[in-house]
């Protein structure tokens, strides 16, 4: 497939998928939100401190929030060891991504570890572990679980959860959790009640990533977990309203092999027989404009 960049307002490129009907990233750019929702709320910088910091990527995609990860390591500890596994469905993605307009932003050590993962699924340095693993997130993040691997940071950045249920299930996050190290964290761009329900039902503690901007749509940037909540910023009012309201019927997929319409029709016929209040009352609440709705947090 051939993939034709789309400038972001940072300055930075993404992809537009015509399959789900999103871009890969944030228009207000690709390049700062994988510094801003992954790197930073996964505290990176200070991890790297120590000598050794294992990260799992889930839905790798163009490579961002790896290379921004491995770019804030080395930035405070160009020793520390990275061992990196990511997931990704699509391999012409991450390598349509590596064509001069799109790598000439990072670093060029970045751009020759970006290179490699895209050519070669793999890539080692002195200080350096990394794996790209093609196919269904679902079976190939069982992989890793069955090594044992547990990560300090896990990037969670697939596609919307309405365009793409199957990858925001409980089931799903339970898999992945299993490779979250008790000490790790894990971020997403997505702010929805039905996400941070399935996380919770996976035994995670939640807590929200505070709007970087005053927009009045944007209370929050996603959600960060991990397993005790102690450390985490807290949701607020709002947010834990939200999670009673029928948005926070989370997606399901017991054999973790449902299809998109086999996912959102089982939530579906739970929301209706649900007799929780609905989103849009909700809405009326807080005063939040059904203009301000963002399908891409809110579902």
């Amino acid at each position: 497939m051939t993939w034709i960049p789309q400038k972001t307002v940072d300055g930075s490129f993404t992809f537009f998928s015509e399959e789900f009907g999103e871009a890969f990233h944030s228009h207000q750019g690709a390049k700062s939100e994988a510094f801003e929702k992954f790197a930073q709320v996964t505290q990176l910088a200070d991890r790297a401190l120590g000598d050794r910091i294992r990260l799992l990527d889930v839905c790798y995609g163009l490579g961002y929030n790896s290379a921004a990860a491995i770019e804030t390591i080395w930035r405070v500890n160009p020793d520390c060891k990275v061992e990196l596994y990511a997931l990704e469905i699509d391999a012409s993605v991450p390598i349509g991504a590596i064509t001069p307009e799109l790598l000439t932003s990072w670093p060029p050590e970045i751009q020759t570890i970006l290179r490699e993962l895209a050519l070669t699924q793999t890539c080692h340095r002195p200080n350096l572990t990394a794996e790209l693993l093609i196919g269904d997130g679902r079976q190939t993040v069982q992989t890793l679980s069955a090594w044992g691997f547990q990560a300090d940071a896990i990037f969670f950045d697939p596609f919307s959860p309405r365009k793409c249920p199957q990858l925001w299930t409980v089931e799903f996050f339970k898999v992945v959790s299993a490779c979250l190290d008790p000490n790790g964290r894990l971020a997403t761009y997505s702010r929805s009640a039905a996400v941070r329900s399935a996380m919770m039902a996976a035994g995670l503690a939640i807590g929200s990533i505070t709007a970087s901007d005053s927009r009045s749509n944007q209370w929050s940037n996603g959600t960060v977990a991990a397993w005790s909540g102690d450390l985490l910023p807290g949701l607020s009012e709002m947010e834990q309203d939200h999670l009673e309201t029928r948005a926070g019927i989370a997606y399901q997929d017991p054999g973790l092999v449902g299809t998109a319409q086999e996912i959102l029709a089982l939530q579906n016929q739970e929301q209706e027989r649900s007799q929780r209040r609905s989103t849009s009352s909700w809405r009326r609440k807080w005063g939040l404009e059904s203009n301000q709705k963002s399908p891409i947090y809110e579902s």
